[in-house]
């Protein structure tokens, strides 16, 4: 078992979060699971999550359904459409506003990987923002949470799908 908390400030820790997500994201070989209340990764967080599905690893995200920023809600629909493309679940929660801010890589795998924190994945967060987030490499942790959000999934989030988009309207896809 180890623990690491990480912080993204503006001086000396920038990206450190970020690049535990990249480290963790490119080592993926069987699964990876994001749950984050707003995501709007930047150009390289998402090639990174495209190259994982494109080597078989099997990539989840659960997002807002119900969001309190809509603007933000619309900005990542835009990029459902390539995510389900390259073979990405996603999922979005509707049962209240989604708060997560979680991620499971190899749950069940020789290298477990887990992080919560207050860290979503967008700009501000990644860029700017004071967060920390804790990272643990621990199977029986790992597996708990994947399970609590596999739960959730279940009971509370729908999937979407590429015919779900191609319905939207032109006003919305725009």
């Amino acid at each position: 078992q180890t623990a690491a908390f990480l912080i993204r400030d503006n001086i000396r820790h920038r990206n450190d979060i970020l690049h535990a997500y990249l480290d963790a994201i490119d080592g993926a070989q069987h699964n990876i699971l994001i749950a984050n209340a707003y995501f709007l990764p930047g150009r390289r967080f998402s090639k990174f999550l495209l190259l994982a599905a494109g080597r078989g690893v099997q990539v989840t995200l659960l997002l807002q359904g119900r969001s309190d920023h809509r603007l933000f809600h619309y900005a990542t629909q835009s990029l459902y459409d390539r995510m389900l493309a390259a073979g990405v679940r996603v999922f979005e929660y509707d049962r209240a506003e989604l708060h997560a801010k979680v991620a499971v890589i190899d749950a069940h795998g020789v290298r477990p990987w887990a992080t919560v924190g207050s860290s979503n994945l967008d700009p501000l967060s990644l860029l700017l923002a004071r967060e920390a987030n804790v990272v643990v490499r621990d199977a029986g942790f790992a597996g708990e949470l994947r399970t609590s959000l596999e739960a959730a999934m279940a009971s509370s989030a729908r999937e979407i799908r590429a015919e779900d988009q191609r319905r939207r309207s032109w006003l919305m896809r725009l």
